[in-house]
């Protein structure tokens, strides 16, 4: 793969992702799930309302349903019965009556306003109406009203939620079918890696990224092979590679991929596909790879702990949720004054970890967390947001308007 998108040497976001996106296949396999199994799984179906919601004309109140036109000549009408949730008045509301109602609770025929109770006293002869409603239907929910019957509800890609989950069983959909989820194979490598609660030797540090990478992974509810910590190794990462290649459709690895590292990735992915490692104009994560291997797409993110979990969220995953067929993911971009001068180098778009304040007037702002060092991951624990400062930019001061781009589902 060549650098064809390059500007100046440097891929920009936007080149990059558009070529993660052309070069992943959207899995084809479907399944159907029972309800209470579809969270976080992609829908592969439209969804159409078999019913109207609500089903019946009900009360938005608790008080009193009648026919507006009786309380013309008269403010007091003798009680008829009820209407409760579930137990609805029998029959036809008799003229120049009233009946007592709940909220949700079935209109009774003929009834084309409810009066709440507030405005209503109980007398000797029947309800007294303190207040006329001025028009008919007022405090009545309609049929339909939310979601009428054989609407479109939801659209395939579409990830369900748990407030989805309560609207398709109001709908009484039991079973809803879905794009069977990605497998994707993660894997460290290196002899220095150690697990943690494994004791650390001379030169040793512990494996923190195929742990953020795993834990993204759940949030995207993909199907996660973990192979583990490979040593440094050519003839064990090469069987690390084909186990991956043969089981997964993608394959993440985290380190080997910036220029000059003496590891054998490069020359192992080059017998077995084609991969084009990429110097991207952000920072952090200057280092990125990406290629086709047999029967999946790797994906190389930088070693440094904050570069990998940038560069996953920024470019693996959008390209991940494509391959599960789920909409892209919109951005919540904010625009914001920073209470803490910010260092930066024209050249690369910088992702800055900060975090939301409030000012003493209660103007929200935004501040940075600290040393944006790209080894420093203590930032991304303590940040809920990106300061998001353009390649052209260079130091801002306390106070100067900028970018700020809020941490999705990911990172929360």
């Amino acid at each position: 793969m060549s650098d064809c998108c390059a500007t100046d040497g440097l891929m920009r976001l936007e080149a990059a992702l558009a070529t993660l996106i052309d070069g992943v296949k959207p899995v084809s396999a479907i399944e159907t799930v029972s309800l209470e199994e579809s969270l976080g799984r992609v829908l592969a179906e439209h969804i159409v309302s078999p019913i109207n919601v609500p089903s019946h004309d009900n009360s938005a109140m608790d008080g009193y349903a009648l026919i507006l036109k009786d309380l013309q000549n008269h403010d007091t009408l003798p009680l008829a019965g009820q209407s409760l949730a579930g137990h609805p008045f029998s029959g036809e509301i008799p003229a120049g009556h009233c009946i007592r109602i709940m909220t949700g609770a079935s209109i009774p025929k003929g009834a084309d306003v409810v009066i709440m109770q507030e405005q209503t006293e109980t007398t000797d002869q029947g309800i007294h109406f303190l207040q006329k409603p001025e028009k008919i239907g007022n405090n009545i929910r309609k049929a339909g009203e939310d979601i009428p019957e054989g609407s479109q509800v939801f659209t395939p890609g579409r990830k369900v939620r748990p407030q989805d989950i309560g609207l398709l069983a109001s709908l009484g959909i039991a079973n809803v079918t879905v794009y069977q989820k990605a497998k994707v194979a993660v894997f460290s490598t290196g002899d220095e890696l150690k697990l943690p609660g494994e004791p650390l030797g001379q030169g040793d540090i512990y494996d923190s990224n195929r742990f953020v990478i795993k834990a993204m992974l759940k949030k995207l509810d993909v199907e996660i092979i973990d192979l583990g910590k490979i040593p440094d190794d050519k003839e064990a990462l090469r069987k690390a590679f084909l186990k991956a290649d043969q089981e997964a459709d993608a394959v993440i690895s985290s380190g080997g991929v910036s220029v000059g590292d003496a590891d054998y990735t490069k020359d192992i992915l080059d017998e077995l596909g084609e991969t084009g490692f990429w110097k991207l104009a952000i920072k952090p994560g200057k280092p990125f790879a990406f290629g086709q291997l047999p029967n999946s797409v790797f994906f190389g993110l930088p070693g440094n702990p904050v570069s990998a979990t940038v560069t996953f969220q920024k470019l693996a995953a959008p390209a991940l949720r494509h391959m599960m067929n789920q909409q892209p993911v919109e951005k919540v971009e904010l625009t914001l004054s920073t209470q803490t001068q910010l260092k930066k180098r024209p050249g690369r778009r910088d992702f800055q970890r900060g975090r939301l304040v409030y000012s003493e007037s209660g103007e929200l702002q935004v501040m940075s967390t600290g040393h944006q060092g790209s080894g420093v991951l203590s930032t991304m624990s303590h940040s809920d947001c990106y300061i998001v400062l353009a390649e052209e930019d260079g130091d801002k001061q306390a106070g100067d308007l900028v970018k700020v781009q809020l941490f999705d589902e990911l990172l929360q």
